[in-house]
């Protein structure tokens, strides 16, 4: 039993995880742009307007993905009394989809950035 709520601890991280640096990307975007923190794309780093926006609306995503990630997370319990093996597979399983959640967060971003600005980084 205490090896299942190590495991659901596992598959609670990335979604607390995405909630909390979602919110602090969406409420608290790094001031300047730098090559160490934030969402570092070429086309999001052009001036500080895509670098805001990016920002803004990637911390959206993952503030919105991290409740729903969270609440899947929950999918570990039916999982509580099976064997450790069955175990470890279903938190890998879980742990895998939520970092391709995360991952997949770029696409729409930079799908966002291309809509609102031109390739030198000017609002359309």
């Amino acid at each position: 039993m205490g090896f299942f709520w190590v495991l659901f601890a596992c598959c609670l991280l990335t979604p607390v995880i995405m909630l909390l640096a979602g919110w602090m990307m969406w409420k608290h975007c790094p001031r300047e742009i730098n090559g160490l923190l934030g969402y570092r794309t070429a086309r999001s780093m052009k001036n500080q307007d895509t670098w805001r926006f990016a920002h803004a609306y990637c911390g959206r995503l993952w503030w919105r993905g991290g409740w729903v990630l969270l609440l899947s997370a929950l999918g570990m319990l039916p999982f509580m009394h099976s064997s450790g093996d069955t175990l470890g597979t279903a938190c890998i399983v879980f742990c895998l989809g939520q970092a391709a959640l995360l991952v997949l967060s770029i696409f729409p971003t930079e799908r966002a950035l291309r809509r609102t600005f031109d390739d030198e980084g000017q609002r359309r």
